[in-house]
């Protein structure tokens, strides 16, 4: 019987209907965002990509990018993939994460990928991925699962 590894991507309507304002928004306030040089990429509902360009002094020991900086980006990227989703005048907090480097982050660029597996009224769940870009080709360097909380507005600092 053939298997499939992975289920088709689950297609998820926003509760937002300024969802895309709100994301980009919520991400030109991040800070740390602009201090490392971190873009946003693709996004869409229950999607969100993060790109960062190669800089020395984002690197480890090694030359590679720092493991602070590849979990900062798809933390992001994770985080964002689950605010598409949540109701207007929400924010996003990260719960936990965990993080599994797989390869050096050895590139011209990283890309992070975050997605929603499963959202809900207060808590969603996140998988995201992390690819070092040199010559065109991709190494998969890092995969992460998060948990995110919904901040709904009351809670809101």
């Amino acid at each position: 019987m053939p298997h499939t590894a992975r289920p088709a991507q689950k297609r998820f309507e926003p509760r937002n209907p300024d969802w895309e304002a709100t994301v980009r928004g919520s991400f030109a306030r991040q800070t740390v965002m602009t201090l490392i040089g971190a873009e946003m990429g693709a996004l869409a509902p229950g999607h969100c990509e993060v790109r960062l360009p190669f800089r020395a002094d984002l690197t480890q020991q090694n030359g590679f990018f720092h493991a602070g900086i590849t979990s900062t980006i798809v933390d992001s990227a994770g985080g964002y993939a689950g605010l598409t989703l949540m109701p207007a005048g929400s924010d996003v907090l990260t719960v936990e994460f965990k993080l599994n480097l797989l390869a050096p982050a050895d590139g011209e660029y990283l890309v992070a990928e975050g997605q929603v597996l499963k959202t809900g009224r207060n808590l969603v769940i996140t998988r995201g991925e992390v690819y070092a870009i040199r010559n065109g080709n991709a190494t998969h360097c890092a995969t992460m699962q998060q948990t995110l909380m919904t901040m709904h507005a009351k809670e809101k600092k």
